[in-house]
């Protein structure tokens, strides 16, 4: 085993290698100049859409609502990355990583949105009646390449036990250990009821609870960060100050080559955490918003919009902003990950703080779980031709659940690690699609905005 960590170790330097970091930021750019920036011009319409048509039934074919399939989408992203991972960019890159963090963001919105506008058009029915979607089958029928669709939806399927279950499990159970100091067997034997409660109802149990539990836990830890933040409101100017600093320029004035590693720091892990975050790229969410009732692939891209704008550019800045703020960051530079945010929050609001960041991470580790099994077992249709593996593939989901919770930080450290690699290995097959694709985006795009100015179809 140790030789197969090694090994993924070399994977991983080369899969998230400069070179990957300009692939993914790189495809965002060119998609946003020939689809004239759509994550500008069409933001209004996007809050309105998001925001204003909570309640709509709609009659479009599909399985479930535009806002739930985001909902299950922003379930699978808003995870332990969105603290846990702000933080490690923050340590390892300093305070610039947060404006590459928020720079590849912007792109990645319209990466995001492509990807579910083309989910929505090349989707299709399993043998249940089930909308099943995402890059394999973009791949297959907008381009043919079988194979390349197969290796996608494997690096998928085997990224999902670790990024989307047992890592997640052990974080929520560590969380509440945290909160309340219940061992973490415990949790985890109740995390895996409520797992199997809500994943054996199939998408629309899983779409049902998080509807609720998605808005709940962002306002929850939207509120709290706010709370630690507004006690260190004269901090502000001084941090964003160092954020653009430590961006294009180095903040300790160290000359030459040390300033340029500095700022390369800042840059790859900034984007790094960014798309470990928001996922704009992977091609995980377009497995879920393809089941969308929707009246054209391009309205459902805007949720895919609005997905990444909600978990990096408000959620991962605000826990940025706590850190940076309260100073952590340098006072207690030995700190990592969670506990850095942690700290943020216990040091501004004490033993109150500690709670609202633990429950935080166990409801954000939670919701990942839920929306990853989904992930999951789209892949796992795929691969098997048809949807006869699912209740075995269910009960494996569940048990997983309980080893994650239980199991033991160096085994689990290793997982996170695979399933980093896999999620950058699942990235190549999806920007290849995307960048071969891009003239039938430029026709969709093009086809909606010519039906929304003659009233074909509702603004």
């Amino acid at each position: 085993m140790e030789v197969v960590w090694k090994l993924n170790g070399i994977i991983n330097g080369i899969v998230w290698g400069p070179w990957m970091l300009t692939l993914l930021v790189g495809t965002g750019i060119w998609l946003t100049f020939i689809l004239g920036f759509p994550q500008v011009r069409y933001f209004g319409l996007m809050l309105r859409e998001v925001l204003g048509r909570l309640k709509e039934k709609s009659a479009e074919e599909g399985s479930i609502s535009s806002f739930a399939a985001m909902a299950t989408a922003l379930a699978a992203t808003v995870g332990t990355g969105n603290i846990a991972g702000v933080a490690t960019a923050l340590h390892l890159g300093g305070p610039g990583a947060l404006v590459w963090m928020l720079i590849s963001a912007i792109f990645g919105m319209t990466t995001k949105f492509c990807e579910v506008t083309l989910a929505v058009r090349y989707r299709e029915k399993d043998e249940l009646g089930q909308y099943r979607g995402g890059t394999m089958y973009i791949l297959e029928k907008g381009l043919g390449m079988k194979w390349l669709a197969v290796l996608f939806a494997l690096f998928a399927f085997l990224a999902s036990f670790g990024i989307g279950n047992m890592v997640q499990a052990n974080s929520t159970a560590e969380g509440i250990f945290l909160a309340f100091g219940v061992p973490h067997i415990y949790t985890a034997v109740v995390l895996a009821i409520l797992t199997g409660l809500v994943v054996w109802g199939g998408l629309k149990s899983i779409a049902t609870v998080t509807v609720y539990l998605v808005p709940f836990m962002a306002v929850f830890y939207i509120v709290g960060a706010f709370a630690v933040i507004f006690q260190h409101m004269d901090a502000i100017p001084g941090a964003i100050s160092m954020a653009f600093q430590g961006a294009f320029g180095d903040p300790m004035a160290l000359p030459g080559a040390m300033a340029g590693w500095a700022v390369k720091t800042a840059i790859t892990r900034g984007i790094a955490r960014g798309v470990f975050s928001n996922e704009a790229g992977l091609g995980s969410a377009p497995m879920v918003h393809c089941t969308a009732k929707v009246d054209h692939p391009v309205r459902q891209g805007l949720y895919g919009i609005f997905e990444v704008f909600m978990d990096t550019i408000v959620i991962c800045t605000l826990t940025a902003t706590t850190i940076l703020t309260t100073g952590v960051l340098t006072s207690q530079a030995e700190l990592t990950g969670a506990q850095l945010t942690l700290s943020a929050f216990s040091m501004t609001l004490g033993g109150t703080g500690t709670m609202i960041l633990s429950l935080a991470l166990a409801l954000f580790a939670f919701s990942t779980i839920l929306g990853w099994y989904w992930y999951g077992e789209t892949a796992l249709v795929y691969l098997c031709g048809g949807p006869g593996m699912i209740k075995p593939f269910k009960l494996l989901w569940i048990v997983l659940v309980v080893l994650g919770g239980w199991g033991g930080a160096g085994i689990l450290a290793n997982l996170w690690d695979l399933s980093d690699t896999l999620n950058g290995l699942m990235a190549i097959p999806n920007l290849v699609g995307l960048l071969l694709l891009s003239k039938e985006m430029k026709r969709l795009t093009a086809d909606f905005d010519a039906k929304i100015k003659s009233g074909e179809l509702r603004r």
